[in-house]
């Protein structure tokens, strides 16, 4: 399902407009940091959905680029019929950022949709904007050259919120294999919540607005359907005839309200973002990492970051992590925890390169940073009421150091930059990253213990099957 938050920089302190969110899977994730490369003439991608997926349908390969931007993303390991690995966005070089959300279409559509539809699928599209785009504008139009060209293997619906420093796009993709999405821009003054992704009323004679883009057919589409009969307001509102109808969610509008109520009396920070990822009735069991991109123009691609967290972030302190790093720690690259098939794999491969763990060996003997959030958030869910504020309270303090730190942090590095020692500044900056996720990784485990220890002299082991936890909104 996954979530997406958007803060115009025109209403932040630091004058940095900011994407933010996590994904919702039931598998394994990591973080991943993926080179700039360079790919022969002849270079082709697989992409698509299997005759496995939840809306069947055939993979198929189409050419790949010249050059793929170096970016950061959050990978995991299974959804339905969709390829591994997956991905639901990330940050590039260029300074593009990309949320993948959930957004159903009207059943209809999914009716409509074929059984062997092809074409990249969501999370196909979300890697191709960060390998390629260099502005937000520009990913909105390759999603929708790729389905014009290729078209869109869906699971019901989809979308994506792509950013820059100077702009956000929330770009609808619908079920039915018709070509059909739909893209509306939000500025710099802006707040926007999805979840699931939404856009309202737009003119239904789009062409001339340069806040819109979609395929020509969008409005004729509808009419032909019977689903749309213009009217003397010109107005056309792609939730109700595409979407679920529903408008924002309880969700959206609890973050959105509440984001707008303080825009109005002060400039937003990075804590207000942190409390809108955070918030522990959106943030549970399923939200599988924590994102926050902060986005400004850079001279030095290097100095981009992503604030991160290994697992949900009620139960993890968030790091940046910069695109300068050469490397990031094992304990936060894949390991077999959740990893979608590594049950009947085997680490030494004595039973066949069938049964071999995707997983190195010594990776794997390394703490997994996802697992050790994820027992921190069992223990925190379980007494929600007694170890919520006091685990947040921890992790803001220790987030209050490296938010204070942050500009020496850029400083240094711009500096050995400009004198012209990059290796030095990779080197610094990979220090940097790597020791402070691994200290927050040591916090987790500290707290994990404390709050083990807690729990069992105050409360005991419950060991019925069914969750604790602050009511979920969605």
């Amino acid at each position: 399902m996954s979530y997406a938050v958007y803060v115009g920089k025109q209403l932040t302190a630091n004058g940095r407009s900011y994407l933010a969110g996590y994904g919702d899977e039931p598998s394994s994730h990591w973080l991943e940091l993926v080179p700039r490369q360079r790919h022969p003439a002849e270079a082709t991608i697989t992409v698509g959905v299997t005759p496995q997926a939840e809306m069947p349908g055939e993979l198929m390969d189409i050419p790949q680029v010249a050059e793929t931007a170096r970016h950061l993303r959050v990978s995991y390991s299974y959804y339905r019929g969709v390829p591994a690995p997956l991905t639901n966005g990330g940050l590039n070089e260029h300074g593009v950022a990309v949320r993948d959300v959930w957004s159903p279409s009207r059943p209809e559509l999914v009716q409509m949709t074929p059984r062997n539809q092809r074409g990249p699928n969501y999370s196909d599209l979300a890697r191709i904007v960060v390998e390629r785009a260099h502005t937000a504008r520009e990913g909105v139009e390759i999603i929708g050259d790729l389905i014009a060209r290729y078209g869109y293997s869906t699971y019901g619906g989809n979308s994506h919120f792509i950013a820059d420093a100077d702009e956000g796009w929330v770009v609808l993709e619908f079920a039915g294999g018709q070509g059909l999405w739909a893209a509306q821009r939000v500025g710099t003054n802006n707040i926007r919540v999805s979840r699931p992704g939404y856009i309202g009323a737009i003119a239904a004679d789009f062409a001339s607005d340069p806040n819109v883009m979609a395929p020509p057919h969008l409005v004729s589409f509808a009419v032909a359907q019977g689903w749309y009969v213009p009217d003397e307001t010109g107005l056309f509102d792609v939730n109700k005839v595409y979407g679920d109808g529903n408008g924002r969610s309880a969700g959206v509008r609890l973050i959105e309200d509440e984001l707008t109520r303080l825009a109005a009396t002060r400039k937003l920070t990075l804590e207000d973002i942190i409390w809108a990822v955070r918030h522990p009735q959106l943030t549970g069991d399923t939200a599988g990492y924590g994102q926050i991109v902060p986005l400004a123009p850079q001279p030095y691609p290097e100095l981009r970051c992503l604030w991160h967290t290994q697992s949900g972030s009620v139960a993890a302190p968030f790091v940046p992590v910069f695109l300068g790093c050469s490397d990031l720690p094992p304990e936060f690259k894949q390991h077999r925890y959740l990893t979608h098939d590594e049950s009947r794999r085997f680490v030494d491969g004595r039973k066949g390169s069938t049964n071999q763990s995707q997983v190195p060996q010594t990776v794997e003997a390394t703490r997994s940073a996802f697992r050790a959030v994820k027992r921190l958030l069992y223990w925190v869910l379980e007494h929600h009421e007694e170890l919520v504020g006091e685990i947040t309270a921890v992790f803001q303090a220790h987030e209050a150091r490296l938010i204070a730190e942050h500009n020496d942090i850029v400083a240094t590095a711009a500096t050995l930059l400009h004198a012209n020692q990059p290796e030095l500044a990779r080197r610094y900056l990979t220090y940097y990253s790597q020791t402070e996720l691994l200290n927050g990784l040591r916090l987790v485990e500290t707290l994990t213990a404390y709050a083990e220890t807690r729990s069992r002299l105050r409360h005991g082991l419950r060991e019925t099957v069914g969750s604790q936890g602050p009511g979920q909104v969605w």
